[in-house]
């Protein structure tokens, strides 16, 4: 038996409970800041996060998904700069939601450090939170995971679990709604938010050799780090004021929250024409529009879009002549300035319209306040921009127009270095 004193502890194999206790009352004022819904029954340190359903429902259907932040980390991890990857968490999971018509309750998150440090996790923390409250969601629970060995001190990887609600009768099913003629409302996002990042760190860091300390292009006045740091915008606020303001196909006007809903177009069981409202809403993540916009295609139907009826961020550009990256690729990786697309009756499109700017007006875009001072690029909010319609096709994206670019700064020609 080792003398008292001399045996191998947690702590020497390199996992300390007491730091993760210590980062756990460094987040409790974060936690508590989302927590303003009356859904939610008590505090985290429980065993399991507790919401209560919401009132009011008659059909409650509950939506889930799961989502991360991917290799946007690892910039993350070489400036030492957390404060808004827990945005790009967030919007990754509730995004998602909103595409079926939900309104997100609450997320869980799941933090895999190679060592616990407070301080970094309360950096994390605090981007997530304020995605929350963007979102309209609380932070229900969570779990900090050291894993020494896996990962070196400093290295991280984030997941995200969020759950929604929308009434069963209001629920979006794109390709059972979508037909031709529905116009395509684009909503604008600044950056890559959190898709791409491998191919364009390749690019822009190994091949180009370009210092995340320096510009982000020639003429800009904000760094590599700061464009490749900007974060997500969360548009799931801004779809479902789109969706109360002119319903779905089966819920009408006000459609998303308790009771919403109705009769479906041709009555019960019918399989009708839909009627007018939203019909679809895809999220555009990895894969570009080429592979979001299908999912929510029927067989018989094609989006076509037009790509001079938005401007491309300059990062594309930048990543583009860095890698000598093909035009077919960058459509198929990145969103391209697109992160949002809503299918919907062209007669709902001004109401719609207003209803989208209203509520992106009303939201940060790109990081406001306190949480982006010196963390993020600088740049206009989202927009909502008709970019194409559906026609009769084969449940394909069809392009059409040149490509707008960004226009570059005053007195800066060209993307090189």
């Amino acid at each position: 038996m080792n003398p008292p004193g001399t045996g191998l502890t947690y702590a020497s194999a390199g996992v300390s409970i007491g730091a993760a206790d210590a980062a756990v009352d460094a987040m409790r004022d974060l936690v508590a800041s989302t927590q303003e819904r009356p859904e939610v029954l008590g505090s985290i340190g429980g065993f399991g996060g507790l919401f209560a359903l919401p009132a009011g429902y008659r059909e409650p259907v509950l939506v889930s998904s799961t989502d991360g932040v991917g290799t946007k980390l690892a910039v993350a991890m070489a400036t030492g700069r957390f404060e808004t990857v827990g945005i790009d968490l967030v919007a990754m999971c509730v995004d998602d939601l909103v595409c079926c018509g939900a309104e997100p309750l609450f997320l869980l998150d799941y933090q895999l450090l190679g060592r616990v440090d407070p301080d970094q996790v309360r950096s994390v923390m605090t981007g997530i939170a304020e995605g929350c409250r963007q979102a309209r969601c609380a932070i229900l629970g969570g779990e900090l995971a050291e894993h020494p060995g896996l990962l070196a001190p400093g290295e991280i990887d984030l997941a995200g679990f969020a759950v929604g609600i929308v009434e069963r009768a209001a629920l979006i099913e794109g390709p059972s709604r979508c037909r031709a003629g529905d116009v395509l409302v684009g909503l604008t996002s600044p950056g890559l938010r959190s898709n791409g990042y491998s191919l364009a760190r390749r690019a822009l860091l190994d091949v180009a050799a370009r210092d995340l300390g320096g510009p982000a292009w020639d003429g800009a006045a904000h760094s590599l780090a700061d464009e490749l740091l900007r974060p997500s915008v969360v548009y799931a606020p801004a779809v479902l004021a789109c969706i109360r303001a002119v319903g779905t196909p089966a819920g009408g006007p006000g459609a998303v929250g308790p009771g919403a809903g109705g009769t479906p177009a041709g009555g019960p069981g019918a399989g009708g024409t839909p009627a007018g409202g939203v019909h679809a809403v895809a999220h555009i993540t990895g894969g570009g529009l080429p592979a979001n916009l299908p999912r929510v295609l029927p067989p018989d139907l094609d989006a076509v879009v037009d790509l001079a009826s938005f401007e491309r961020p300059r990062i594309f550009e930048e990543v583009r002549l860095a890698g000598g990256v093909a035009e077919e690729e960058m459509r198929r990786v990145f969103n391209l300035g697109i992160g949002m697309v809503l299918a919907l009756d062209e007669e709902d499109l001004d109401v719609a319209l207003a209803a989208i700017s209203g509520a992106l007006g009303a939201s940060p875009a790109g990081g406001t306040g306190p949480l982006a001072a010196g963390s993020v690029a600088p740049g206009g909010g989202p927009e909502a921009l008709v970019i194409g319609r559906l026609v009769a096709g084969e449940g394909r994206v069809v392009f059409t127009g040149t490509p707008r670019a960004q226009p570059s700064p005053a007195g800066s020609e060209g993307a090189g270095r």
